[in-house]
């Protein structure tokens, strides 16, 4: 058989092919991995959060937060380069808007008229009430065994 071989490397044609042409697989070898119990879980829809954060430590704003004072956390300035909307360091004077003169320092606060609060849209990390657990439900156990699950199935389909 080694003869006939066109490649020597291992794993090349290792195993004769059936009749049909077909090859098979070879079966993993060892113990089957469990079976999950606890069943297909529901989608968790995540919802987006609009805000508007500090440049500086990522603390989200009320929607009605004045912007001329400081960050309630760090103490940042507010009213900057840095928190504004319109602030992009790739363009002239890192502002889309067409300013008169470079600011200086970004991260200090200015008295520019285009100045507007840049506002982020985020994941929701709380969980929704939408979403039912079988601990939430008293009267649902969760099932203990594969075998507890297989008669919790049977029961829902039996005629």
């Amino acid at each position: 058989m080694e003869g006939d071989r066109k490649y020597r490397q291992r794993g090349y044609m290792d195993y004769e092919t059936p009749a049909g042409g077909e090859r098979e697989r070879p079966k993993p070898k060892g113990p089957r991995p469990p079976i999950d119990v606890t069943g297909p879980r529901l989608p968790r829809m995540v919802e987006a959060v609009t805000a508007a954060r500090c440049y500086n430590c990522a603390t989200p704003f009320p929607p009605d937060m004045d912007f001329s004072g400081n960050c309630p956390k760090c103490g940042a300035e507010l009213h900057c380069c840095k928190q504004c909307a319109f602030f992009e360091p790739s363009t002239r004077f890192q502002c889309t808007k067409p300013i008169p003169a470079r600011i200086p320092y970004k991260d200090r606060a200015n008295d520019c008229q285009f100045f507007r609060p840049r506002v982020t849209v985020a994941r929701d990390s709380a969980p929704p009430s939408s979403v039912i657990r079988m601990s939430d439900r008293p009267d649902i156990a969760a099932p203990k065994s594969a075998a507890d699950a297989r008669l919790a199935f049977d029961r829902l389909f039996k005629k």
